[in-house]
């Protein structure tokens, strides 16, 4: 009895045609191929499974293909080729940098290098997660990948190539792989379906593709847990109902209430989606695609309505995490989307104060009434307040010096005491 393979490794690019996505770094590969324009080492950066491992691979077979074609594809039935895609090859040599990162992992490296290929015309190291090597691994590997024989090759793949020194990344040719769209992901996962014979609807495989965010291996995983679920055909409702996701009729109902700015109706929604178990956060995510949609292709909302309700969701979705009342939260928020059908946007508020203000009737001001003349005020006649006489002067001359002989004499007293 074969064993089962997973789609993943299954249906992994043997060519380059195969490859879903990154036009321009094929033609680059090839072309440097074709003209035998080959540098020393390679950096392959991108998210998960994005093809980083699958091209340094195919660049590999190609290099020590001995069938290469006119679009300089590998032949794929040489023992070279053969030994490659089996992971068996002693002339490609694949290094998990994750757990062979320290510098005696690349003393070894250094050691062999000098080595000649067994077969082939190239030995080749790929090593995976290169920026989990320590910093001492990566000065081992300077001299090196700056001076290797000529028939070595480096080829780097990365998630995260900010973490590499730019002493190697100057020493390597870098190739920058994004996420693979969306188009190209649900081609691939038809031509799986079609050599499958599975029976699978192109709205199915498109829901694949978008869970997936640009993964190809994601994408293909997602399509294996389908089929072993082993219902076919393979349509938009079991997709979301495996994965989890909102239904279009629990949808249509949101948009109801929403419609109808039906309080009553969003808080019997919340409880539905919270007795059935959905995750809370692919709930909100659901939300989100389904008014992304909408901003995209106005139906039943404005762009503006699909813009605040679009604020509203991302704006929960950051506390979504931090609060344990998960059912209170989700109540809150589609009450909170219920409510925006309310709201009007800025512009349209400032717009319509304004036509306001154009309608209202000039208002007539009557004409300033001439001022009063000036009322000078009272004089005010100060008092003279009479002269002391000669013995009211001699009267507090007297107190002065009686007071001040009393002091006298009390210090006097002190002292002698």
């Amino acid at each position: 009895m074969q064993k089962y393979q997973i789609i993943p490794r299954k249906f992994r690019p043997s060519r380059f045609s195969q490859v879903a996505g990154h036009e321009a770094i094929l033609v680059t590969l090839r072309n440097a191929l074709a003209q035998n324009r080959l540098g020393q080492a390679y950096l392959f950066c991108g998210a998960r499974g994005c093809g980083k491992t699958t091209l340094a691979r195919l660049l590999a077979k190609a290099l020590n293909c001995i069938g290469l074609d006119e679009n300089q594809e590998p032949c794929n039935a040489c023992t070279s080729c053969q030994e490659i895609a089996e992971g068996r090859s002693l002339d490609v040599l694949e290094i998990d940098g994750a757990s062979n990162r320290g510098i005696d992992d690349i003393r070894q490296i250094n050691e062999t290098v000098g080595y000649a290929p067994n077969k082939g015309p190239y030995k080749i190291y790929i090593i995976d997660e290169v920026h989990m090597l320590t910093k001492e691994a990566f000065n081992a590997l300077l001299k090196t990948l700056e001076e290797p024989p000529q028939n070595v090759k480096f080829f780097f793949a990365t998630t995260e190539p900010h973490k590499v020194p730019a002493t190697i990344i100057s020493r390597c040719q870098r190739f920058n792989l994004g996420r693979i769209p969306e188009q190209h992901l649900t081609l691939k996962l038809k031509r799986i379906c079609t050599e499958l014979n599975i029976d699978a609807s192109e709205d199915a495989l498109i829901q694949i593709a978008r869970l997936s965010e640009g993964s190809l291996r994601d994408a293909e995983s997602l399509l294996d847990q389908l089929i072993c679920f082993g219902k076919t055909p393979i349509t938009l409702d079991l997709t979301r109902e495996i994965f989890g996701l909102i239904s279009n009729e629990h949808l249509a109902e949101l948009d109801e209430a929403i419609q109808t700015e039906n309080l009553d109706a969003a808080i019997a929604f919340a409880q539905k989606l919270y007795e059935s178990g959905k995750d809370i956060g692919a709930t909100v995510d659901s939300f989100l695609e389904h008014y992304r949609t909408h901003l995209l292709t106005p139906r039943t909302y404005t762009k503006d309505q699909c813009l605040t309700i679009l604020d509203i969701l991302m704006q929960w979705q950051q506390h979504m995490l931090k609060t344990p009342f998960k059912r209170i939260h989700l109540e809150m928020l589609l009450l909170n989307l219920v409510r925006s059908a309310k709201r009007l946007p800025l512009d349209n508020l400032v717009q319509r104060l304004l036509e306001l203000e154009k309608r209202q009737p000039p208002v007539v001001t009557a004409p300033a009434p001439k001022p009063a003349p000036p009322v000078e005020p009272p004089k005010i006649v100060e008092e003279k307040k009479p002269e002391p006489s000669k013995d009211d002067t001699h009267s507090s001359h007297y107190d002065t010096l009686i007071r001040f002989a009393a002091v006298e004499l009390e210090g006097i007293v002190n002292q002698e005491i």
